[in-house]
């Protein structure tokens, strides 16, 4: 590879030359995200059926279902959430799981299930789903003269079409009122002035209300459609349908109620800057790039407001491509100051800018180039790539600065340029072929890790891997070809002690060493004084080297794990970006009027708490209507008295957001005594991470009982109060939803001539509306869309006990009403049912204040252990991010200590010996404990992407101790002292060591300071790196000499060949006998 470069410069130069060209197109179109895609394969059934009970929903469709699934393969996990006319089942499969099977599958078992269901129960809807299909923002529609339920139907009917025109973006329904609807308010004491009952009203309605397919007639040469006015035409006409007749009298819609066109009844509102309003989430496929559809979308906002009313105005709020954008950006910015700070130390320390720029130019090419392929494998540029890529400027800068140095050596030996670039390129290429095989070595594990590790480590290892490769390539090829044509060699003086002495002219050079070196002073007096003096360190301290050793060993490894217990354990690095996300819970059961005002409330207290700097604010209060069952997917509240808001903080106000957030549930507390309120993840990192759960500590308590799993619950609580760094302690689930049961005597109904079913069918009409009792649509000739039609009893008439008593049973007959065949008594039951496998769980949350999640998770264990033994069948683990952590981290310890074994069988398998190997590897403990201690004193805690940082570190610190124990082993052939020759060794080796390392922690000092936008993400990486480079430094310079030393003290040079005709050689040189002898 280098002759023929060598031999061909110019296709050598159009190679690169079309390699960063193709680099540059892919450049431009690599999608672009936070990060990269989770192998989550999960799968949601939703059924929705209005008005049922919680209870309900999870016997006639849960249980159902769930039994049913338990057929199809892959299945890992079913849990199920039910509330008030909503079962939400999730489906988790194994990775392996073929989803496209799956999917086919569960929509098999879902149709077989359906033919189990209720009357009048709709097919379940089955929607595939990822960790990364989140909301990246809001489409905000508002309107001065409007009603909500105006914007609401041009923002479903004209806009949320146009979704399908973009690519990667779904299309939820808007969110903040409820779908038109043609209402039918009726009057309960009209209705028993004229001997009505409701039933009687919606049958009249729907008799009065006919679609009928129309007709051709044929009448002479024409065929004509025969159509007939069996629809209403106008909203108000229903008003004039008759409910019964007498004679020449009769009795219309409007003599009992009014027709208005509305929508259906109010369950939710969304605020928008604390006003009402309606919104579409806008929400990407797990498979598309944050920043492409985010951009898609906006440059289809004119023809969506061409689209609109002219009083209707959109905006697009609560972009999260900005924090996607913000952390590339910081990210790349970082790269690009380190690769200029690397070009500066390397000019610093060869002193030739032509030198210089030869290194320089490989960074860009081994980067482009890795951008490529990335593309090509079906990567996208995210916060994991662009930290490989960061982290892969200093390794680039190694590889090349490593082959200017060793040709800087050659042209000191007097050898005219192209001898000394041949020369020196190929007397380094094996080297650092070696050292890249362990660079790669080390992201070996990721191919065979699982889960969230996997998904994060792979595309790191592959963006560091490709950019490796490359620049391993560039330093064979591109590096000499251009070194030819930039360097000048008449300015490089010939000195004894250049290089390596690896024939016989040098080894007489080498032999007289100490003479030559006061002219070696003159002419780089700074590092030759560094070099004798390393070289004087190691001699004087080679008769104590076991000692030196064992001791570096008990204090690396002593001090490491002793860290490792000490450092706090996240799953990523905590942000600042500004923006919060509060969940509001009233009492169970609180109206939606009164938790709207709470809302409010805590509006106008986190304003005045950050003191006017919050910027806006997106409110949802109340449930999901029973028609948009997916979009629980996205906003899940359990009942009315529920509500959640992200808010966004002005950039310009600083302030901890730990602090922030204590602050705000003080000042909610002195207001709302009663209010529960709870922090949620809102970046998009915390929620993908988070999979769904709005605490970093759940803790689910499960069994059979309620009543015993309410208990434990409750003591699990009083718990976890003692742990002082948790707050939002709470139990998840509404256990105590208000109810009024309504006992109905089936002997009473019996002798009243009057059906179970039409007493219940009447109680619906009058409490809920006809729209779950039968079915009548209108067609609005306008837009050509059809809403439904159903009569109520307005919410604010029917509302007492005795309005509920008094409902009529039997159309035209004022008795019996329902209070002559039932009783009526108040009480409670959970508003949600969730369930696991066979068993029912209530969840205990808790955020964390200025904690670790490793140490919370620790200290909820203890608090879980206090509860004592627990009855049969129940169970409490905790669950949420902190299973996350334990598997990350464990997964990531196991492929620590895998890079370990690979490199050290690698570097085994290269030497012929372990002992050599373990010289190398001498500067592991090292690196470990120079990390750990970076991320202490810097207040890190040990995460995702600090961990990452370790194992890159622990294959980048093997390099320099590679150089050092390979020229050792060289130059031991020649002295026949393995002391002399490691102590040499390593001064020679001292300068492109330093020159090295010093420019890759240069280069990593951007990325460890995190002033950048979104920098805190990435910080923790780079300032593990740059704590094991620095340890590794000087345990590869002071430690693994002594190291090699010990375990070459004995080694005679016989050729470890087995095969008969590599004849050992018995002889034992004088150096060797005086080798033993000093030991």
């Amino acid at each position: 590879m280098l002759r023929a470069a060598l031999k061909r410069p110019v296709t050598t130069i159009v190679i690169f030359g079309g390699l960063l060209l193709f680099s540059i197109i892919a450049l431009l179109n690599i999608p672009i995200d936070i990060f990269p895609k989770l192998n989550l394969p999960t799968i949601y059934v939703i059924e929705s059926y209005g008005g049922m009970s919680a209870k309900q929903m999870e016997g006639f469709f849960a249980t159902r279902m769930q039994d049913q699934f338990l057929y199809i393969n892959g299945i890992k996990n079913i849990e199920s959430k039910n509330i008030q006319g909503l079962t939400l089942i999730k489906l988790s499969f194994y990775e392996s799981t073929n989803m496209a099977e799956a999917s086919a599958e569960v929509a098999l078992q879902v149709n077989r299930c359906s033919k189990f269901f209720p009357a009048g129960a709709l097919p379940p809807q089955v929607i595939r789903f990822d960790a990364s299909s989140l909301p990246v923002g809001q489409l905000v529609f508002s309107s001065k003269t409007k009603s909500l339920k105006e914007i609401y139907d041009v923002a479903s009917t004209r806009i949320r079409p146009m979704f399908a025109t973009i690519p990667g973006l779904s299309a939820p329904p808007p969110f903040g009122a409820n779908s038109r609807t043609v209402v039918v308010n009726i009057d309960p004491v009209k209705l028993r002035s004229f001997n009505i009952s409701p039933e009687q009203v919606v049958d009249a309605i729907a008799k009065n209300n006919t679609m009928t397919p129309s007709g051709n007639i044929r009448i002479d040469s024409m065929m004509y459609l025969t159509t007939e006015n069996s629809l209403e035409q106008n909203v108000k006409d229903f008003e004039n349908i008759p409910l019964k007749t007498s004679g020449n009298n009769a009795v219309f819609v409007h003599d009992v109620g009014s027709v208005e066109d509305a929508s259906d009844i109010t369950v939710d509102y969304a605020l928008v800057n604390g006003k009402r309003s309606v919104y579409i989430p806008v929400v990407k496929t797990a498979d598309a790039s944050t920043w492409s559809v985010v951009q898609n979308l906006k440059s289809k906002l004119q023809d969506m407001k061409n689209l609109l009313p002219d009083d209707v105005d959109v905006s697009y709020e609560f972009d999260q491509s900005v924090f996607v954008m913000n952390s590339v950006k910081s990210l790349m910015s970082e790269g690009i100051i380190g690769a200029i700070l690397t070009g500066l130390m390397v000019l610093l320390f060869l002193r030739d800018w032509r030198s210089s720029i030869v290194v320089i130019i490989t960074i860009p090419v081994a980067i482009l180039s890795a951008i490529l392929f990335l593309n090509l494998f079906g990567q996208t540029i995210n916060m994991m790539t662009l930290s490989g890529l960061a982290l892969a400027i200093g390794i680039l800068v190694d590889q090349a600065t490593v082959t200017i140095e060793n040709i800087h050596q050659h042209l000191e030996m007097g050898k005219d340029k192209k001898h000394a670039i041949l020369d020196a390129c190929t007397e380094i290429s094996f080297p650092l072929l070696l050292i890249l095989l362990c660079i790669l070595a080390v992201f070996a594990p990721s191919f065979i890790m699982t889960g969230v590790p996997k998904a994060m480590f792979l595309p790191l290892s592959l963006s560091i891997g490709f950019a490796m490769i490359i620049s391993y390539i560039a330093a064979q090829t591109l590096v000499p070809v251009i070194s030819n044509w930039l360097l000048k060699a008449d300015k490089f003086k010939a000195h004894a002690h250049a290089g390596l002495a690896l024939n016989q002219n040098e080894v007489n050079e080498i032999n007289s060493h100490d003479e030559h070196q006061k002219n070696h002073k003159k002419e780089t007096g700074f590092f030759t004084r560094m070099k004798q003096r390393l070289e004087q360190w190691l001699n004087n301290q080679m008769p104590r080297r076991k000692l030196i050793v064992c001791l570096y060993l008990v204090l690396a490894f002593g001090g490491a794990a002793a860290c490792f217990m000490i450092i706090g354990k996240d799953l990523l690095p905590k942000s600042n970006s500004g923006q919060l996300q509060i969940r509001i819970k009233e009492p169970d059961g609180t109206r939606l009027s009164k938790t709207e005002s709470a809302m409010r409330g805590v509006l106008q207290i986190v304003d005045s708490t950050v003191k006017g700097n919050l910027d806006i604010s997106s409110a949802y209060v109340g449930i999901v209507p029973s028609s948009y069952g997916t979009s629980n997917l996205y906003v899940f509240n359990a009942g009315t008295n529920e509500g959640v808001v992200q808010l966004e903080i002005n950039k310009d106000y600083k302030v901890n957001l730990d602090d922030l957030k204590d602050e705000i549930r003080k000042n909610v507390a002195k207001i709302y005594p009663k209010l529960n309120i709870s922090f949620e993840p809102i970046e998009l990192t915390e929620k993908i991470m988070a999979q769904g759960a709005s605490n970093p500590i759940e803790v689910r308590v499960a069994g059979k009982n309620f009543d015993t799993i309410e208990h434990y619950a409750t003591r699990l609580v009083n718990e976890m109060k003692q742990i002082p760094y948790l707050r939002d302690i709470q139990i998840q689930q509404p256990l105590h939803f208000p109810t009024i049961k309504i006992n109905i005597d089936r002997f009473k109904l019996a002798q009243m001539g009057v059906t179970l079913d039409q007493a219940a069918q009447s109680i619906t009409d009058a409490t809920s509306s006809s729209r779950f009792t039968q079915k009548i649509l209108w067609l609005d000739e306008n837009n050509s869309y059809t809403y439904q039609v159903q009569a109520q009893v307005p919410i604010d008439i029917m509302n007492s006990v005795d309005e509920l008593k008094s409902i009529p049973l039997i159309p035209g007959q004022p008795r019996p009403i329902l209070s002559d065949v039932a009783t009526f008594s108040q009480s409670s039951e959970p508003g949600e049912y969730d369930r696991s496998g066979p068993r029912r769980f209530v969840t205990v949350g808790a955020n964390i204040y200025k904690k670790d999640l490793g140490s919370a998770t620790s200290a909820v264990k203890k608090a879980v252990a206090q509860l004592g033994t627990l009855p049969k069948g129940l169970i409490c683990e905790v669950k949420g991010t902190s299973v996350l952590l334990t598997e990350t981290l464990n997964s990531l310890q196991v492929g620590l200590l895998a890079a370990i074994v690979i490199i050290l069988l690698l570097l085994a398998a290269n030497y012929q010996s372990f002992g050599l190997a373990l010289a190398v590897m001498s500067t592991v403990p090292a690196v470990i404990l120079g990390a750990l201690l970076l991320l202490l004193l810097t207040g890190s805690t040990l995460n995702l992407q600090s961990y990452m940082g370790l194992i890159m570190s622990v294959g980048v610190s093997v390099a320099n101790a590679i150089l050092i124990i390979t020229n050792a082993e060289a130059l031991r052939i020649e002295y026949r002292n393995p002391f002399k020759a490691s102590s040499t060794a390593a001064s020679v080796r001292l300068r492109p060591i330093l020159m090295t390392s010093i420019a890759m922690v240069v280069g990593m000092i951007p990325m460890a300071s995190g002033l950048g936008e979104s920098g805190d993400q990435s910080a923790p990486l780079g300032r593990a790196v740059i704590g094991g480079l620095i340890a590794s430094t000087f345990a590869a310079l002071f430690i693994a000499p002594l190291v090699y030393a010990w375990v070459q003290q004995k080694r005679t040079f016989n050729h470890p060949s087995l095969l008969p005709e590599d004849e050992p050689n018995h002889q034992f040189y004088e150096e060797e006998i005086q080798a033993r002898q000093m030991d």
